[in-house]
């Protein structure tokens, strides 16, 4: 189970870092008018130079995606009941997400721009949940038609 989170870290490490670098190139190509904005101006300021904002961003996206990866492992735990998954696993992305997200200035300082972060990510865990959850529902009830279909031939 070790090797098995570690390595879904890693590559989730990776995947975390892929989404970052192109949402800041979607963002600068949305508002940037020809020029590329790697980071929020006030992690600039913060970081002392771009540069500094950069590296700092990079080594959080790469954790956020670790975390969100790392994390996956729960559903796969049996012995669980899916709403215990559900609410540990929720608990270790916000965990994770929260903290990077306000610090790296992905959502305004203040009450609104916090609260509509946290309504935001639960309103899209919510969603990607539900979705996962009616795919699955679909599969097992095609499994179990399939199975008494070959029931009755017996």
């Amino acid at each position: 189970m070790k090797k098995k989170i570690v390595l879904r870290c890693l590559l989730g490490a990776s995947v975390g870092f892929i989404i970052s670098f192109l949402i800041t190139l979607i963002i600068s190509a949305c508002i940037g008018k020809g020029k590329y904005y790697p980071v929020h101006p006030q992690l600039t300021a913060l970081c002392g130079n771009e540069l500094n904002a950069v590296i700092l961003q990079t080594a959080c996206s790469l954790l956020y995606g670790a975390a969100f990866a790392g994390a996956s492992v729960i559903w796969e735990l049996e012995g669980w009941s899916l709403l215990k998954q559900t609410v540990v696993h929720c608990l270790i992305v916000s965990a994770a997400s929260f903290p990077i997200a306000f610090f790296m200035y992905w959502m305004p300082h203040t009450f609104l721009g916090i609260a509509g972060y946290i309504l935001i990510f639960f309103a899209i865990y919510f969603g990607i949940w539900m979705g996962n959850y009616l795919a699955m529902k679909k599969k097992i009830r095609a499994i179990n038609e399939k199975m008494k279909e070959d029931a009755d031939r017996s």
